[in-house]
C-alpha cells in the first residue's frame, strides 16, 4: 500500500518561501509521476506540479513557473515542492500524489495516491 506523508505547511507572509515534503513509502516509484495539488477554500483541487520519478522531468501550472520547484531525493523516497515569493492567492492545503503511469498529467483522477495534505497560508 502506498503511503504520502506531507509535511512543511505553515504561516508565512507575502514574498517569502516554504518548502513541502512529500514521504512515500510503500513501493518501487520508479515509473511513478508524483505530484502536487492544492486546494483553496470553496474551490477546486488543482494541479500544481509534477515530476517522473525517473527521468525527474517536470511540469508546472503557469500560476507557480518561476517561483515553485518540485524535486526529488530518491535514496529518501521523498518529493519537495520549494515554494518562493508566495502570495496570498498561493494559500490553501497542499496534497501529495502519485499516479502509476509515468505521465506527467494535471488531472486529480488520474493520481491514485493521496496525502492528507498540509496547509500553506501566505499573509498580505
Amino acid at each position: 500500500q502506498v503511503q504520502l506523508v506531507e509535511s512543511g505547511g505553515g504561516l508565512v507572509q507575502a514574498g517569502g518561501s516554504l518548502r513541502l515534503s512529500c514521504a512515500a513509502s510503500g513501493r518501487t516509484f520508479s515509473y511513478y509521476t508524483m505530484g502536487w495539488f492544492r486546494q483553496a477554500p470553496g474551490k477546486e483541487r488543482e494541479f500544481v506540479a509534477a515530476i517522473r520519478w525517473s527521468a525527474g522531468s517536470t511540469r508546472y501550472a503557469d500560476s507557480v513557473k518561476g517561483r515553485f520547484t518540485i524535486s526529488k531525493d530518491n535514496a529518501k523516497d521523498t518529493v519537495y515542492l520549494q515554494m518562493n515569493s508566495l502570495k496570498p492567492e498561493d494559500t490553501a492545503v497542499y496534497y501529495c500524489a502519485a499516479r502509476t503511469d509515468g505521465i506527467l498529467g494535471t488531472r486529480t483522477n488520474n493520481y491514485a495516491y493521496w496525502g492528507q495534505g498540509t496547509q500553506v497560508t501566505v499573509s498580505s
